[in-house]
């Protein structure tokens, strides 16, 4: 009797202390975020194409393949050819030089385009943003002010005369999303964002894990745009999957 309760014991201790050691491992494991890759059922790759040219010059924007190469001049956009309401979107992304400024315009809508002058960015739309971690320590050298209403790892905000109620943490004026951890890659190493955009709310996936992003988004649909910004940037296996 006395042998096989200790043995009971032994197998209790066992699978306690066992089976805390093997979940245990499993929850470390679970912290390995898991890219979004594109790849399934009702993802469609975005390719030449799918987007337009617009206000700028013949070489802003190159194609080879899936990527694309975007020389920074003159700012503008390269709007799609379609308009999206509700969506999973994917894309890597990568600067090529230090303090890189770039992003994906979400849900940018006829008017803003037509009015945009050369030059210039649209007033209306959702920004992703992706900047360079260099940009910080270029904007305060440059206006001697400190870089506080922006981050380097994934903001999400409205432009111009679009609005939004972005998710916590924010910006000190309220105005952006700026994201809860720090996963972006500087140049020249690539990005891979995942963004979801379903009924006006908006989140942002960074390297594999959610960072930012808002609700209440007005308009909540229209073109989706690739950012030109006055440094060159390149976009690869951009892909994207309808919702309804």
């Amino acid at each position: 009797m006395i042998l096989r309760i200790a043995l009971s014991c032994g197998l209790c201790l066992f699978l306690l202390f066992g089976c805390h050691e093997l979940l245990g491992n499993e929850a470390t494991d679970a912290f390995v975020p898991a890219m979004i890759d594109g790849q399934g059922e009702g993802w469609t790759e975005l390719g030449e194409n799918d987007f337009r040219m617009l206000k700028c010059d013949p070489d802003t924007w190159v194609w080879n393949g899936s990527l694309v190469h975007c020389k920074g001049t003159p700012i503008g956009v390269l709007p799609s050819v379609k308009k999206y309401r509700n969506f999973e979107l994917v894309a890597s992304w990568r600067h090529l030089e230090i303090a890189g400024n770039s992003g994906i315009f979400l849900w940018c809508t006829d008017e803003a385009l037509e009015a945009m002058d050369r030059d210039k960015l649209p007033k209306a739309g959702i920004e992703i943003q992706a900047l360079d971690h260099g940009y910080t320590a270029k904007y305060e050298a440059s206006s001697k002010k400190v870089a506080d209403f922006f981050s380097t790892n994934g903001d999400v905000f409205a432009v111009g005369n679009s609005t939004m109620k972005p998710f916590a943490p924010t910006s000190p004026n309220g105005s952006r999303s700026f994201p809860k951890d720090k996963r972006s890659l500087g140049t020249p190493e690539w990005n891979h964002y995942y963004v979801r955009g379903i009924n006006g709310e908006v989140r942002l996936w960074v390297n594999g894990g959610e960072v930012s992003g808002g609700n209440n988004c007005n308009p909540a649909e229209g073109y989706l745009c690739l950012e030109s910004e006055g440094s060159p940037v390149e976009f690869k296996n951009i892909r994207i999957r309808e919702l309804p």
